[in-house]
């Protein structure tokens, strides 16, 4: 009988090591926590507040993105919330990231802080200055949306039932990419919110060799920003760059760990399901790119693209202090559509 037992139990604890992420994304509930945290904003709601905050789930301005400052934008501002509303929006997010994700949201809210510090005159920087808009009811048994934007951020969702059926546009940017000096509290010298995107990718580009370089190079002179910024849905062209089976066994990881940079940024089920979709297609499909500089301070630009998804990074513009090359855009598409819609 033990020995029966031992059998079962070896049966079971293999086929939960071989159960696959697309099982785990099925089993998880970020769709159904959203869910609850946006019906529970919306209950608090005045009547005014819905009129600003909520939109039928088939506007227009679903499909209206950005990031640049603007005098307006859609949806209800954080800075005309209670104090118990913010909370409720935190909570929100809290729901719709990972930790990971959540953490770079508010330190690039944060960042508006030392902006307006720093800046004399220009756009208005304002850390309340991010609105919430709901598309549609947040309930179990409809679809509905969610955008939070404001500078330097656009997070857009549609959730049906327990599932995040969309994560795209999913959109963070750095002024300053890297903090040279610290001249506010809270904001210490080296600091940098997009660490990682920018680092791995300068340790793939900087590792590949001669004839390598020929391929993954696009152009010599970096981009200005990221293609169709605003724009619905991603380029539909073809991948560019140095493909997959080109790279050696170190750069295949170095490549996959600039991939699960953008991934980690949703939770568990939903990052699970990215990659289930990009597996699925194949890592042959997948290229990378680069155009400009191979070092800090000098204007640099990838893309890595797959059937399912697209990266784009850009560090261009200098920062507020005028440092060149020191101010990120970046970037995760769904090469199928955004906003759970077809690109086709």
């Amino acid at each position: 009988m033990r020995k029966s037992l031992l059998a079962v139990t070896s049966v079971v604890l293999a086929l939960a090591t071989v159960t696959s992420a697309y099982t785990f994304y099925r089993l998880a509930g970020t769709g159904e926590k959203m869910t609850s945290a946006a019906g529970a904003l919306v209950e608090s709601l005045d009547a005014e507040q819905k009129k600003v905050m909520l939109y039928p789930y088939d506007s227009e301005q679903r499909l209206g993105w950005h990031f640049i400052p603007k005098d307006q934008r859609k949806g209800l501002q954080m800075k005309h919330m209670t104090e118990d509303q913010r909370k409720m929006t935190h909570a929100l997010l809290q729901s719709a990231l990972s930790e990971v994700g959540y953490n770079k949201t508010t330190e690039i809210i944060s960042l508006e802080a030392l902006l307006k510090h720093i800046q004399t005159k220009g756009p208005i920087r304002d850390t309340e200055r991010y609105y919430v808009t709901i598309f549609g009811e947040p309930k179990a048994d409809s679809r509905w949306g969610l955008s939070f934007e404001g500078h330097h951020l656009s997070l857009n969702f549609v959730v049906e039932g327990d599932k995040v059926v969309s994560s795209t546009p999913q959109f963070f940017a750095t002024n300053p990419a890297e903090v040279k000096e610290q001249v506010l509290e809270g904001y210490p010298k080296g600091m940098e919110v997009l660490k990682a995107e920018e680092e791995v990718a300068f340790t793939l580009v900087n590792s590949l060799a001669k004839e390598q370089l020929e391929k993954a190079v696009i152009a010599e002179k970096c981009p200005a920003e990221i293609r169709n910024a605003g724009q619905p849905h991603p380029p539909q062209t073809a991948a560019e760059g140095i493909a997959w089976s080109n790279l050696n066994a170190d750069q295949k990881a170095t490549l996959k760990k600039l991939i699960e940079t953008y991934v980690s940024a949703m939770p568990q089920d939903v990052a699970a399901k990215r990659y289930a979709d990009l597996e699925a297609a194949g890592w042959d499909g997948i290229h990378f790119a680069w155009a400009g500089g191979f070092k800090d301070g000098i204007p640099h630009y990838y893309r890595v693209q797959g059937e399912t998804f697209l990266i784009e990074f850009v560090n261009a513009q200098p920062d507020v202090s005028g440092n060149p090359a020191n101010h990120i855009h970046c970037v995760w598409r769904d090469m199928r559509g955004d906003f759970a819609l077809s690109a086709k």
